[in-house]
């Protein structure tokens, strides 16, 4: 099983196209947090002295994860939403509605 990481800014980014496209109508829930930090070492320090500080925060996605959910749109409307935010995004995603969960 492969996990993706998604950041904290890949996941606002999202956000934004979401609620652009549907011109801030219906309710938007995002299912995901990035509570795990990424660390990294600044440029040119030699190995060794520890572990880098935090770059930034992430959250691994696992196959069959709910990201998001749409409601008060027509699915028209909530397909074409999730299809930006979905090129936004690092994984590969796809449009689920009520009935097929």
């Amino acid at each position: 099983m492969t996990m993706s990481e998604v950041t904290s800014r890949q996941i606002e980014a999202a956000r934004r196209s979401m609620t652009r496209y549907i011109k801030r109508g219906g309710k938007i829930w995002i299912r995901i947090f990035p509570h795990t930090p990424v660390t990294r070492k600044g440029a040119e320090v030699p190995m060794g002295s520890g572990k880098g500080t935090v770059d930034h925060y992430a959250f691994r996605v696992k196959p069959g994860m709910i990201l998001f959910e749409l409601d008060g749109v027509p699915e028209p409307v909530a397909r074409e939403a999730m299809r930006l935010a979905g090129h936004k995004l690092p994984v590969k995603t796809k449009f689920v509605t009520q009935e097929t969960i």
